[in-house]
This record gives C-alpha cells, sequence and structure tokens, in this order.
C-alpha cells in the first residue's frame, strides 16, 4: 500500500513537472518568436545595405548563402572601405544631416527633461489652481497637446519662424521637438515623483535642506531611472522626427529622416543606399539603448507597485 502511495506522488510529481517544462516551453517559444518579429526589419535593413540590385529584386535574405554581400550601398554614402578616406560629397552631407539630428534631438530631450522634471514634481507634490482647473485637469491639459495632429500646427509655425526668423535652424528645431514631447516627460515623471514616499523630502526639510535642495539631493537620484527612460523615448521620438523637419527647414538644419527620404526619385528607390542610410541612423539609438538598458527597464517598471 506505502509502494502504491509513492508510486502514485512520484507519478503526479513528474506530471507536475511535465506541465511546468511544458508551459515554460510555450513561453519562451512565444518570446523567441515575438523577438524574431521585432528584429526581423532591422535584420533586414542591415543586409539589404549590403545587397546589389538584382538581389534586392529577388528577394535573397540569407548572407553568403542566397548573395554575396557587396558594399555598394555604403558606397553611395561615402563610408565603404575604398571610399571612406577619399573626398566625398555624399558623405559630407551625411555627417552634417546626422550631426543636426543629433543636436536637435540631444537638445530638445534635455530641455524637455530639465522642464518636464520641474513641473511634474510640482504637480505630484504641490496643489495648483488655474481657474476652474486642478492638478489633475492640469496634467490632463499637458497630455491632450498631442492629440492635435502635427499638420494642424504646421501653418501657424511656418508664420511664426518666419516672422522670428528661425525657419532652416537648428535652434527653432529644438524648441519645436520640445514643445512636442514635453507632455510625454511630464506625465512619465509626475507617476515616477508620486512613486517616491514624501516622508523622505520631510525628513530633509527637518535636516535644514530647503525644497530644492531635498529634490536634488534626495528626489532626483531615487528618480534617476524614469528619468533616463522618459529622455530615451523622448530622443527616440525627435531623431525619427520628419514632418517638422521636412517643413521648417531646407538647406543648413535639414536633418536625418529629411535626407532619408531623399533616397526615392523618379528612377525609382535606391534600396541599398537608403537601407545603409538607414542602419547609420538606427544605429545610435541601439548603442544608447543597450548602454542605458538597466536605466530603461527600471524606468518602465517604476511606479508599478506602490
Amino acid at each position: 500500500m506505502a509502494d502504491a502511495q509513492v508510486f502514485h506522488d512520484g507519478e503526479a510529481d513528474l506530471r507536475h513537472k511535465a506541465g511546468w517544462l511544458t508551459r515554460r516551453a510555450a513561453v519562451y517559444g512565444i518570446l523567441i518568436l515575438w523577438a524574431v518579429i521585432c528584429l526581423f526589419p532591422i535584420y533586414w535593413t542591415i543586409t539589404t545595405s549590403f545587397k546589389i540590385a538584382p538581389d534586392v529584386m529577388r528577394g535573397n535574405m540569407i548572407p553568403w548563402v542566397d548573395y554575396t554581400p557587396k558594399w555598394l550601398g555604403w558606397k553611395s554614402l561615402g563610408l565603404s572601405p575604398d571610399t571612406i578616406f577619399a573626398e566625398s560629397t555624399v558623405r559630407a552631407e551625411f555627417l552634417s544631416r546626422i550631426t543636426n539630428s543629433a543636436k536637435s534631438a540631444l537638445g530638445a530631450s534635455t530641455l524637455a527633461l530639465v522642464l518636464g522634471s520641474t513641473a511634474a514634481y510640482g504637480l505630484s507634490r504641490f496643489n495648483y489652481r488655474f481657474g476652474f482647473m486642478r492638478n489633475p485637469d492640469i496634467s490632463f491639459f499637458f497630455l491632450s497637446q498631442l492629440i492635435l495632429p502635427p499638420v494642424v500646427l504646421a501653418l501657424p509655425f511656418l508664420v511664426l519662424y518666419k516672422e522670428l526668423a528661425m525657419l532652416d535652424t537648428t535652434i527653432g528645431l529644438i524648441l519645436l521637438y520640445t514643445l512636442t514631447v514635453l507632455p510625454i516627460v511630464i506625465w512619465i515623471m509626475r507617476d515616477q515623483f508620486a512613486s517616491i514616499p514624501v516622508e523622505l523630502e520631510e525628513a530633509a526639510l527637518v535636516d535644514g535642506l530647503s525644497v530644492w535642495g531635498a529634490f536634488i539631493t534626495i528626489i532626483l537620484p531615487i528618480a534617476l531611472p524614469g528619468m533616463v527612460a522618459a529622455f530615451i523615448l523622448s530622443l527616440v521620438l525627435t531623431w525619427n522626427e520628419y514632418f517638422f523637419a521636412a517643413l521648417l527647414t531646407s538647406t543648413d538644419a535639414k536633418t536625418l529622416p529629411v535626407m532619408l527620404a531623399s533616397q526615392t526619385g523618379s528612377q525609382g528607390i535606391n534600396w541599398w543606399a537608403m537601407a545603409a542610410l538607414s542602419t547609420a541612423a538606427i544605429l545610435p539609438l541601439v548603442i544608447i539603448g543597450v548602454v542605458l538598458e538597466r536605466y530603461i527597464i527600471k524606468g518602465m517598471a517604476a511606479g508599478a507597485v506602490k
């Protein structure tokens, strides 16, 4: 009887382990499939930058199996091994455009983070009244700015920038991009600050720190992961922005997305050149994402458990 019970318990344990392994295998299988789906466009872009026209048209996908990689796409940008040290007007234009994109994205993201963090801290710690509006209404007002489609703001900004002599300037893009990502930063940082106990600031005030002192020395270090996540999100949005860059710039302040769109012409699309340019455009964001991965994860999870 005891042997039968032991056998029954062992069989139940095996079934439990088998079910656990099956569930784990299903979860990992779904995650792997989703990762492949998400990463495939990046893979296609990178491999296309090393193809020639017939390989692109035939849809060859696997290097050294379906096709032999060539430097045609990178050569069109002056970035291939045989052209990197030679003078190239296309490479000079590419470097100018990527510099403009970096200045605009970094400047706008930094400015939006500074303004948005201070605004979010005020909304999470103090009570404001503006007419009939209270803190929740003010927060929703910031978020409502994202409802307007960019085309609605095109003519007002075009007229305003013409009057202020800010057309085709990097500072003009920085100010405009700051306005576009500021609501997102405020909402992210408001939840981040709300998840930090008020008792920490009260203790700091008792120790003699001012409100700004407590904010800088106590709150900001704790909120750093959320700030990094907000900064990365702002950076991605401003780096990839095309509409206003195409509308408000012409030569000096033109950004990388505008240059990327110019690869289409009457003769068709130079897929290899566009793929090389796209690869060069996404590479800085990939590097930043890998370096700051742990901060991004912490920032995304901030406030989930209080």
